[in-house]
């Protein structure tokens, strides 16, 4: 077994002499890091067996986690980024406005109370070792984004002023007491969806999730006392924020700067500033984003927790694969997002597109801004966008109300040692494509292209990767949505490389094509074909060609 130590600290000429010195074992702590890992992955991999959208059974939209009896995150799956980085504080709000017994589950996904968007339902159950236990040991929990929660749209990713009309708002309440099912709660929920049938399986498979979480970690209990797995649940965050300091002590002190636009929130033609400075002092990080536009009328607002989110990812990305993923990545980092502007957002803003579009220009400029500190660690843009795409409306053959969500993929920004990947969704989503064969079986679509959008990543030493077109015949009649960026603002290179080429949005109808917006939602008859071309990503170095 290989064996990780900090050999950061150079204090300890004697590596020998070091381990001595520690309170832990280092053997047991990379145990514990895969025990606690394997069951949020053991959750996920429950969920995705167990659900009933192509959402989530197929395209992945979900992640796990593990966390202390103080809600702090201690072990994850390596599932979704701008979850995964967000869940803690769902997790903290159902702490501090429930008071969690024995066989309860909290469901929560108000943006403005530990939540994201309103489509991301989170379900957080506590963990008890044994029968004598007052107080949660632990905490398990799992985030899905569900294809609707209600709202103007189907799909609830609507084109919205306020989240009001994004769909229901869910505070931190009980859906399960003593056991047993809130019926009252959730029938509210299912009274509020386009699809209830299919929401009632997904949040079922949700708590299948959190049950096999919590039966695992009394399992670990059983095996290994409760004072030591406590203990290595601390060290493991103290050694993954060990780590980031070793990482950031290798950065120059000084402050780095950079900014980048979205194309606009839907509502306006006004373009939207995300601005960051990174300052290194030591092995601290100050992080602000102090100059950043004011939050916007339209749905691309982000809440503080998708920054938080966006942040944890990139300085867990550029210290290393052998980082721990928990709550001691951020300890050495401070982040300052000024209330009231589009990456911490008020209520009643509108955030739907917050969460997938506005996350991915957040990282943009944080890696933008750590390009200049440690320029061959950071890659060019990525395609910036997740380009979403939601339509709804009645099946005709299947004799029911549908709503089909996805996201898709684009370009990876070229990087300092190769070029970019082709077709792939990066930085804060990790999901898969929906399959043609589950897009046809589940809805009244056709797929007419699915292809590689060649010759649009960026051209360099190493050239970006291409994006997708992704083109959709609707078989009836039905309302569509798009939130997508990177329409107008390309992904930009780095070192020299070319920025990738940017996206665009079509309809086809009749043969003829139509121009779509970035962000439009809009009616569309049946045989009209919906065209998604996502952005390749920058290209990296000066070509030598050129």
């Amino acid at each position: 077994m290989k064996i990780i130590v900090d050999a950061s600290l150079d204090v300890f000429a004697d590596i020998s002499n070091y381990l001595l010195l520690m309170n832990f074992d280092p053997i047991k702590l990379e145990l514990y890091k895969n025990i606690l890992t394997s069951v949020a992955e053991e959750m996920g991999v429950t969920l995705q067996r167990t659900a009933f959208s192509p959402n989530i059974k197929e395209r992945l939209d979900f992640s796990c986690a593990v966390f202390d009896s103080h809600g702090g995150m201690v072990a994850q799956a390596a599932h979704i980024p701008v979850h995964l980085g967000s869940m803690p504080l769902s997790v903290l709000a159902a702490i501090e406005n429930t008071q969690m017994a024995r066989g309860d589950v909290v469901v929560l996904n108000d943006p403005f109370r530990g939540g994201t968007h309103l489509p991301d339902i989170t379900l957080v159950t506590p963990v008890f070792s044994d029968n004598s236990n007052s107080e949660p040991d632990f905490y398990v929990a799992n985030r899905a984004h569900h294809a609707d929660v209600g709202g103007m749209t189907p799909g609830s990713m609507p084109l919205a002023t306020s989240v009001i009309q994004e769909g229901i708002r869910i505070p931190p309440v009980k859906l399960l007491q003593n056991g047993k099912t809130n019926d009252d709660v959730l029938s509210l929920i299912l009274a509020n969806v386009r699809t209830p049938i299919e929401r009632q399986g997904d949040i079922e498979a949700q708590l299948a999730a959190n049950r096999i979480g919590e039966r695992r970690l009394q399992e670990i209990t059983q095996k290994y006392s409760i004072k030591e797995i406590n203990s290595y649940m601390q060290e493991l965050c103290a050694y993954a924020s060990r780590m980031v300091r070793a990482f950031l002590r290798k950065i120059p002190d000084g402050k780095y700067g950079f900014s980048d636009y979205m194309d606009n929130d839907g509502i306006t033609d006004t373009p939207i500033k995300i601005c960051v400075s990174i300052e290194i002092k030591g092995d601290t990080a100050i992080v602000d984003f102090t100059g950043t536009s004011e939050q916007v009328r339209g749905s691309v607002n982000a809440i503080y927790a998708i920054t938080v989110s966006a942040v944890f990812y990139t300085f867990r990305c550029i210290a290393g694969e052998d980082v721990p993923s928990n709550a001691g990545c951020l300890e050495p980092i401070q982040i300052i997002a000024p209330k009231g502007t589009v990456i911490n957002a008020n209520f009643p803003a509108a955030v739907a597109g917050g969460n997938v579009e506005t996350s991915q220009r957040i990282v943009d400029v944080l890696f933008g801004a750590l390009a200049k500190a440690c320029p061959d660690q950071v890659p060019a843009a990525s395609s910036g966008s997740m380009s979403n795409i939601t339509v709804g409306g009645y099946d005709n053959e299947r004799d029911r109300d549908f709503t089909y969500y996805e996201t898709i993929a684009g370009g990876m920004g070229a990087r300092p040692i190769c070029d970019g990947i082709h077709a792939i969704h990066t930085h804060m989503t990790n999901t898969m494509n929906t399959p043609i064969e589950a897009i046809e079986t589940s809805y009244p679509m056709q797929v007419e292209q699915y292809a590689i959008r060649r010759g649009t990543g960026g051209v360099g030493k190493f050239n970006g990767g291409d994006g997708i077109v992704r083109s959709l015949r609707l078989l009836t009649d039905a309302e569509v949505t798009i939130l997508s960026e990177r329409r107008v603002f390309s992904p930009y290179g780095l070192q020299g490389g070319e920025n990738g080429q940017s996206g665009e949005n079509a309809l086809i109808r009749d043969g003829k094509e139509q121009p779509i917006s970035a962000k439009a939602t809009m009616a569309i008859q049946e045989g009209d074909i919906i065209e998604i071309r996502t952005p390749g990503g920058g290209g990296y170095g000066e070509s030598e060609t050129s």
